[in-house]
């Protein structure tokens, strides 16, 4: 790239960290474009050579995977011509934005530093600049090169792989349970001690077509009764959040395994942390009992994650056995 510093691209897409309140502080809705986002942050222009691109103005719940895919492609044509990648969203879905970002771009892409704001631009101590000041370093940095889609938030760099958020208001509400941070930011230095272990990209964003196959989500609680077959109706895969590491009541087993038997069933813990049991426990409803029934672990994945792994490897055409093999691999 010519010229002294680094070349960024700064892609917003709403959230939090562009949204302004009414006159009363209350009621922010995003509204706010990247030229004004980035006249909020002192001494950007010392940091890189910055272009922006409104791709999104949206909560962040509003996002959709075709929107991510997208956002994935953009990235991929914009390779040659820049160094790194900002990407600014809302909270709410960010941890999903950064994995599914990890699934589909290859070690060519540029740094994409994912991050956002607890506090919108109204409330004292606003978290926005300085948060997009850090992800700017991190992703104009050689250190974040080469290692795939990180996420930057309160000054810590964080794994898309691990990173969950943790609270609904704390400035520092990301963090990774399993891991922790994998570096982080000091004054304009950008550490990356722990450098993660970088995999193929699942899929190229080009081959993906809409619509992508639909996944859902049931998280399993006391006294849980049997699934109903239209708990399944309509879902090409199912992801069921379970006790602990790997358990249900022994009551909800048979039809479990009845839905595994018409569409791939992914068990992920519903605690967050830790990884699932593969020969603890043999009781009815343990993890080797459903195991042996053909439900497949997903290891440390959380569930959210574990839908998008999986709705790729469907859009893919992965069979059963592919399907648990490359769930087995994510270490």
């Amino acid at each position: 790239m010519s010229g002294h510093l680094p070349h960024v691209l700064v892609v917003t897409m709403g959230g939090t960290i562009a949204s302004v309140p009414a006159a009363d502080g209350r009621d922010a809705v995003p509204r706010l474009g990247p030229a004004e986002l980035l006249a909020s942050v002192p001494g950007a222009e010392r940091v890189a050579t910055v272009r922006t691109e409104s791709f999104r103005q949206y909560p962040s719940g509003d996002l959709t995977l075709a929107d991510v895919v997208e956002l994935a492609q953009l990235v991929h044509k914009r390779a040659g011509e820049v160094d790194g990648v900002v990407v600014t969203q809302g909270t709410d879905t960010l941890e999903e934005t950064s994995f599914l970002l990890d699934l589909l771009l290859d070690r060519d892409a540029p740094p994409v530093v994912l991050t956002g704001a607890m506090r919108n631009p109204g409330l004292p101590g606003a978290d926005g600049p300085g948060n997009l000041l850090a992800a700017l370093r991190v992703a104009a940095s050689p250190a974040a090169r080469g290692l795939g889609p990180l996420v930057v938030f309160a000054d810590e760099i964080h794994l898309p792989r691990f990173v969950r958020k943790l609270h609904t208001s704390s400035i520092h509400a990301f963090g990774s349970p399993n891991a922790g941070p994998v570096g982080w930011v000091t004054e304009d230095r950008v550490r990356i001690p722990l450098v993660p272990r970088r995999r193929e990209a699942l899929c190229a964003p080009e081959s993906l077509s809409a619509p992508l196959p639909s996944v859902g989500i049931i998280r399993i609680g006391l006294g849980a009764e049997p699934l109903r077959p239209e708990h399944a109706a309509g879902f090409d895969g199912l992801v069921v959040e379970v006790f602990g590491g790997g358990h249900v009541p022994s009551s909800i087993v048979d039809s479990l395994a009845e839905i595994g038997t018409r569409v791939p069933v992914v068990m992920a813990t519903r605690t967050g942390a830790g990884e699932l049991y593969e020969s603890t426990y043999a009781f009815p409803g343990s993890e080797r009992d459903l195991l042996g029934r053909g439900l497949i672990s997903a290891g440390a994945l959380d569930g959210a994650k574990a839908r998008l792994l999986l709705i790729l490897l469907i859009a893919a055409d992965a069979g059963t056995d592919a399907i648990r093999d490359r769930f087995a691999a994510i270490p």
